[in-house]
């Protein structure tokens, strides 16, 4: 299975490195920011209960007397000289609970009634049961919000609660909190941007080494003479680093390559150089021996039958040998490079005389020709042209009983001109049909022998077709059988 989920578009080495970076970044930040924020905490909170000890110290101080005619604390409750916001809950032996929040600080000096908020009977209750001991707890009270409370019993057998609100260490926190997180998130994107200029600077080594591959790997190295002459500069091939150990082994291996490439067309042009000299002079032998054959067969001596046949039979496999000298010669032309000696060929009339000849050679196919009014013109040789649809044509033929429909079709679309042969034969094996093309490739031994195949048709079509700049392509299945070849329209070549 795949890793890489169909849609998804893979990240480059580049893009990971950068990624990585500013992931691991954003991870130290965090746990940077999570452990100052869990410090800082501690320590306002040990500074939070140092003052909760002192409130509750004060707490339990008498209040002084109040000014005459002025209002006094309520009874009960020690808040002279609180800070705002401090809470003050009394449980009395006898039952009585006196509680109240400073809205401001204290002090019987002034003329002004006791400044306190009520606190409701719910969260009285919430108070008595979060403070159980004498250790300052953490207390939620709703609307009036969060508080860090102590509880001491007093003389008389009653419990004082007092409390200081914890809003101040929630805001410092948060603030705290908001100045790093920008902070962070301000230097993720500026280490994020100058490691993208860092990496880039750096991977510009394997661009170049990307680039070097990118330029061989487009050379067309299956065939022809190359010229391997990439190589990777000198200034990234030096082993003492990571990238220059790669350059290197990419020039060791390049070198090794041209090297077989060299001796590999050295190879063939020997074997094309043999081939072609071979069928240059095997046609003068073999035009000799047709000759003395068809002399025999048309002398009128009379010889005896069994001399007749040898001799007919000499004829027709000189016939069939002088056929399998001239493809190879042709192929051996091909494969040299030589160009093609372009001329407009009317190939609509090229066609129907090839049908016209098909139909001469195989009277028991059905033949069909379906071609524009118009006459479609292409650059090429015309002979070669010629020997394509007449191979194409013979290899349906040869191939299929007596009686398959055979149908020729030539068309064009704006510059791209479409030659099709269709036939109703019992089609090409699936595990033959991708070497259709080869050289020497059969799909019936026995049969292709009977019919004087060369195996060799197939082969010189892709040939001329590639030589002409066009495509030829196979589709088969039982029952229909499709070769079509591609080509430019002169007008447009």
């Amino acid at each position: 299975m795949s890793s890489n989920p169909r849609g998804r578009r893979p990240w480059s080495l580049r893009r990971r490195l950068i990624a990585q970076v500013a992931g691991l970044l954003a991870l130290v930040c965090l746990v940077v920011g999570v452990v100052t924020e869990l410090a800082l905490r501690n320590f306002l909170i040990d500074q939070l209960d140092a003052r909760l000890a002192e409130t509750s110290e004060r707490a339990s101080r008498p209040p002084p007397p109040g000014r005459p005619g002025g209002e006094r604390v309520p009874e009960g409750l020690r808040a002279y000289g609180q800070s705002t916001g401090s809470l003050f809950v009394n449980v009395f032996p006898d039952g009585r609970v006196l509680a109240a929040v400073l809205r401001s600080s204290y002090d019987a000096k002034v003329t002004d009634p006791f400044p306190h908020d009520e606190i409701s009977p719910t969260q009285i209750g919430t108070l008595l049961r979060s403070t159980t001991g004498d250790k300052p707890t953490d207390v939620n009270l709703g609307s009036l919000g969060e508080y860090r409370v102590v509880a001491k019993k007093t003389a008389g057998g009653g419990v004082a609660i007092t409390g200081l609100p914890t809003k101040d260490v929630t805001d410092t926190l948060w603030s705290l909190g908001f100045i790093f997180g920008g902070v962070a998130v301000g230097g993720i994107l500026l280490a994020g941007a100058l490691g993208a200029v860092t990496v880039r600077r750096t991977m510009k080594p394997l661009d170049r080494l990307a680039a070097t591959a990118t330029r061989v790997a487009e050379l067309p190295l299956d065939r022809g003479e190359v010229a391997l002459s990439e190589r990777v500069s000198e200034v990234d091939t030096d082993p003492r680093t990571e990238v220059g150990k790669v350059g290197f082994a990419l020039n060791r291996m390049l070198g090794h390559i041209s090297n077989a490439l060299s001796a590999r067309q050295a190879s063939e042009s020997r074997v094309r150089r043999f081939v072609a000299d071979a069928s240059h002079e095997l046609r003068t032998p073999l035009a000799a021996i047709r000759g003395y054959a068809e002399l025999t067969r048309r002398s009128g001596s009379e010889v005896p039958p069994d001399i007749a046949f040898a001799m007919g039979r000499v004829e027709s496999e000189s016939t069939r040998m002088t056929g399998l000298v001239e493809d190879l010669l042709l192929l051996a032309r091909l494969d040299s490079g030589r160009p093609v000696v372009r001329r407009p060929v009317d190939l609509s009339r090229l066609v129907a005389d090839a049908v016209a000849d098909a139909h001469v050679a195989g009277p028991e196919h059905k033949w069909l020709l379906e071609v524009p009014p118009e006459p479609i013109t292409v650059l090429g040789d015309a002979d070669q042209l010629h020997q394509v649809v007449i191979n194409l044509l013979g290899n349906a033929r040869t191939h299929t009983p007596a009686g398959t429909e055979v149908t020729t079709s030539l068309s064009i679309v704006d510059s791209t001109v479409t030659l099709s042969i269709v036939d109703g034969g019992p089609g090409i094996p699936p595990e033959i049909l991708p070497e259709v093309f080869e050289r020497f490739a059969r799909g019936d031994d026995s049969r292709s022998r009977a019919a004087g195949s060369t195996g060799l048709g197939l082969a010189i079509v892709a040939a001329v077709v590639a030589a002409h700049g066009g495509q030829v392509g196979v589709a088969s299945r039982p029952g229909h059988t499709e070769f079509r070849v591609v080509l430019r329209a002169a007008t447009h070549c």
